[in-house]
């Protein structure tokens, strides 16, 4: 009876796997309707496969059926435009679980370019979101942009131009963005709200910030902690700021390397950080006035260490930077912690570890008051240990791809 029930078991299963299909989308017609269609009518374990051409668009597309791969043949060679899409969303939205899109191109979204939000085990592989036209304020936020989804990978991923972050993972658990290249961004990489990134490998250039950390208040999923920053080249990051005013990235200053605000336990090393005119690493208090009971503005936890620092911050432009530079001799060192160490919703104790000094200690009462710095510069500065996150652990179908 048993042997009987696992024979049709596995008869179900072989049925399944052999009724996947792949849809094939070419050039020529309607690509809108040709490509929407075919993601309408993809089943679990299909490919929907967009075969080399460009793709003239005019609106938005979408995927809400699990286990579907879309895939092109190349990001330069299968190019989706969205130059003549009518409404501002994204390019692509994914809203199932266990897609794969990859080996195509995305340029000139009026929004985000390729966007998941809600998914578990989403990959981006070998994929390229482009504003054509340069830096612009009316680009679109995010190229790359998974958002409330958990086993998130974001591998070969070349994002230029995105008004907020070239590659940004958000409120999202389980984490790895690598091999990527982000430059002519705001921010070249941002890890926001989330839990357990690992983000190695990759390049960022050319970006107002390189690489972001940041944890904000009122939003779904609150204290994000756990991240490893490393093998990483961040490198001459000196686009001026072009984001929309009153989006958080509107203040980083141009020429920031890493930046950590608000967040725990984030390990920056074995990193290549050189040519970033303000700073190579920043850990800053979050700095807006907030009415979140529950957030902490207060990086805690943080290590720097065994990264490969060139000439950083020799042309610092953020509020207060000459007067600084003054006061500790002229340049600013690589290395910059406001030294909040108190505040009222803060319960962890403030710890840090920097081994990559000059470390300039603002020692500020609190977040953002810059009247009351006191500041010094120590060779290096912080407690004793501080615990590295564990590796992230994908699937094994993501880990395979």
């Amino acid at each position: 009876m048993i042997r009987h029930a696992l024979f049709a078991a596995t008869a179900l299963v072989a049925a399944g796997t052999a009724q996947a299909k792949t849809l094939m989308v070419t050039p020529g017609g309607d690509a809108q309707e040709k490509i929407q269609t075919a993601l309408l009518d993809a089943k679990s374990g299909d490919v929907v496969e967009i075969a080399a051409g460009r793709y003239e668009l005019s609106d938005g597309l979408s995927l809400d059926v699990d286990n579907v791969t879309v895939k092109g043949a190349g990001p330069e060679a299968t190019v989706l435009s969205f130059k003549g899409q009518k409404g501002a969303g994204e390019g692509l939205l994914v809203t199932s679980d266990r897609v794969t899109v990859r080996d195509l191109g995305v340029e000139d979204t009026r929004g985000d370019g390729l966007k998941a939000k809600g998914s578990d085990r989403i990959s981006f592989v070998n994929v390229r979101v482009e504003w054509t036209g340069g830096p612009k304020e009316t680009n679109g936020a995010y190229g790359v942009y998974p958002v409330s989804s958990t086993n998130v990978l974001i591998d070969r991923a070349v994002v230029k131009g995105a008004s907020d972050a070239g590659i940004y993972v958000g409120q999202s658990k389980n984490i790895v963005v690598k091999n990527s290249r982000a430059e002519f961004n705001v921010a070249g990489i941002e890890i926001e709200n989330s839990y357990n990134a690992d983000v190695f490998d990759n390049v960022a250039t050319r970006n107002t910030g390189g690489i972001l950390v940041f944890d904000l208040p009122n939003l779904p999923q609150m204290g994000g902690h756990s991240h490893r920053i490393y093998r990483n080249r961040i490198v001459q990051n000196d686009t001026p700021n072009f984001a929309p005013k009153g989006n958080i990235v509107a203040s980083v200053p141009v020429g920031t390397g890493v930046m950590v605000m608000a967040n725990r336990n984030v390990h920056v090393f074995d990193n290549e950080i050189d040519g970033n005119q303000s700073a190579a690493v920043m850990l800053v208090s979050y700095t807006q006035t907030f009415d979140d009971k529950t957030y902490n503005p207060l990086p805690r936890d943080v290590v720097v260490r065994g990264n490969r620092m060139g000439r950083n911050g020799y042309d610092p432009k953020f509020a207060g930077a000459e007067i600084l530079a003054k006061a500790v001799g002229g340049t600013i060192p690589p290395v910059l912690w406001d030294g909040v160490t108190a505040h009222p919703q803060n319960t962890d104790a403030v710890r840090v570890r920097i081994e990559d000094g000059p470390v300039l200690n603002l020692r500020l009462a609190g977040p953002g008051q810059l009247m009351s710095a006191d500041p010094t510069v120590t060779p290096t500065a912080g407690d004793a240990a501080i615990t590295e996150p564990r590796a992230v652990v994908l699937p094994a179908e993501q880990a395979g791809l």
